[in-house]
C-alpha cells in the first residue's frame, strides 16, 4: 500500500517533470513563431507554467510566500497580455 507522503513525493515529481517539458515546448514556439502574437502568447503561456512551478514548488516545501509571488506573477503576466492586446488593436504611435 502506497502512502500519503509517497503519493504526494510521487505527485510532486511527475509535476515538475511535466512542467519542464511544457516549459522546452513553449521555449521552442518562442523561437519558431512566424510573427509576433505567436511570440507574445507564447510569453504569456510561459509565464503561466513558471506560476505552475512556483505553486507545486509551495505545496512541496509548505510556504506560504510562494503562493504569494504566484499570484502576483500571474497579475503581471495578465497585465502584460492586456497591454499587449491594447497595443495590437490601436497600433503603435507612429501609425
Amino acid at each position: 500500500m502506497i502512502t500519503p507522503e509517497a503519493f504526494l513525493s510521487f505527485s510532486i515529481d511527475a509535476a515538475m517533470i511535466i512542467l519542464v517539458v511544457a516549459i522546452l515546448l513553449v521555449l521552442l514556439r518562442m523561437m519558431r513563431g512566424p510573427s509576433l502574437p505567436d511570440r507574445v502568447i507564447s510569453l504569456d503561456m510561459l509565464a503561466t507554467i513558471a506560476v505552475g512551478m512556483i505553486m507545486v514548488d509551495a505545496v512541496s516545501t509548505g510556504q506560504v510566500y510562494f503562493l504569494r509571488a504566484g499570484i502576483v506573477l500571474a497579475l503581471v503576466a495578465f497585465l502584460g497580455t492586456v497591454a499587449f492586446a491594447f497595443y495590437m488593436l490601436k497600433g503603435s504611435p507612429n501609425d
